[in-house]
């Protein structure tokens, strides 16, 4: 059960962990509180095609007693043994629904949201509760959540898992926008949010960008501070060699691409850092929350600290300058990847934890 938006990293953990259960046994189905008017329907394509049973409800207001009623007995058709929810809405009506119903809960949170440091913590403390089982998708989460005051012997850790690239082609490859073939390309993903630091991404690649200049950079993300990153492009002077055409499919970009940029400055896990991974690109990245979890500085990419303009462009110009070490970290990336975040040690652990949950 998860609030449907769009597709992020969680709706993309979800589009792995479910056909992965299924395939080992476990019954599962998916529940959406859809937002009228999001790209909920690029998510129920993809579960289709994964084979993955679903339903939904409407999704309008923060608090609905007409769609908690619209759960409840959206959830009592499918007489599930448990209820699995995924961030916050989902956490609070689930937690309803399940008590409504004597219902097991198991909880996953995915991100280290400040807000659970504020006056929100009592009301999340209330309804983590009613949950059996409250699953991190790393340390750094696992962490925060018992400082936030959420029950330690109810927490478990389940990093996220992947095995491959996206298999679904992007919709505008680099070709269709112009890029040279012998261009340096580096790359971000993400959302155009406070959290992913978008300015300090842009003046570092500035920086590096005088002693490349024929790098470009490309940016595969939207979000409500579009306007301001525009901004800064032309205030630096980076028409020409900064890319953002928004939202797309990243296989394509990731297999062009020659170095992976990650600006957070806070990270639950970072689904990205996962795919440049598997892509074999190095990486550099802030060294917040759960990165250095998933990249090993110094062997799989470059951590710095957040908000580090410097030392993430120095980062940048000298992997663009030897490329015989930017292969090297990104190959030890793919392995680390496949041996520390597969989808098979994914999907056997959170079993382990149904299991645990339902005893």
């Amino acid at each position: 059960m998860h609030k449907i938006n769009g597709v992020g990293g969680s709706e993309r953990h979800l589009l792995t962990l479910l056909p992965a259960l299924r395939a080992r046994g476990v019954e599962a189905c998916f529940l959406g509180l859809d937002v009228p008017g999001s790209d909920a329907p690029r998510f129920y394509d993809a579960l289709d095609a994964a084979g993955v049973p679903h339903t939904s409800v409407r999704c309008t207001r923060d608090a609905s007693p007409r769609m908690l009623a619209d759960i409840v007995r959206a959830v009592r058709r499918e007489k599930p043994r448990l209820l699995h929810t995924h961030l916050v809405h989902a956490d609070v009506y689930g937690a309803a629904a399940a008590t409504a119903l004597r219902l097991p809960v198991v909880s996953t949170r995915h991100n280290d949201d400040r807000y659970l440091l504020g006056p929100f913590r009592y009301v999340d403390r209330a309804f983590a509760h009613r949950a059996r089982r409250i699953i991190a998708i790393s340390d750094a989460v696992h962490r925060f959540l018992a400082t936030a005051g959420l029950p330690r012997d109810k927490l478990v850790t389940v990093p996220y898992g992947l095995d491959e690239l996206p298999d679904v082609p992007s919709e505008l490859r680099p070709p269709d926008l112009g890029i040279p073939d012998d261009a340096p390309v580096v790359l971000a993903i993400g959302r155009l949010t406070a959290q992913k630091d978008h300015p300090t991404l842009l003046r570092a690649f500035a920086q590096a960008r005088a002693r490349h200049p024929s790098a470009m950079l490309v940016i595969l993300g939207i979000g409500p501070l579009e306007t301001e990153t525009r901004s800064l492009v032309a205030q630096l002077g980076l028409d020409d060699a900064v890319l953002m055409p928004g939202r797309l499919e990243t296989r394509d970009w990731l297999e062009r691409a020659d170095l992976f940029v990650h600006t957070s400055r806070w990270e639950g896990f970072g689904m990205v850092l996962l795919e440049a991974m598997l892509a074999g690109l190095p990486i550099v990245a802030t060294a917040v929350s759960a990165v250095p979890e998933v990249v090993a500085d110094g062997e799989t990419g470059l951590l710095f600290d957040p908000g580090d303009v410097s030392g993430i462009g120095s980062a940048i110009e000298a992997l663009l300058a030897d490329p015989a070490r930017a292969r090297s970290l990104g190959a030890s990336g793919r392995d680390r990847a496949h041996r520390r975040f597969s989808v098979a040690l994914m999907a056997e652990r959170t079993i382990a934890v149904y299991d645990d949950a339902t005893a």
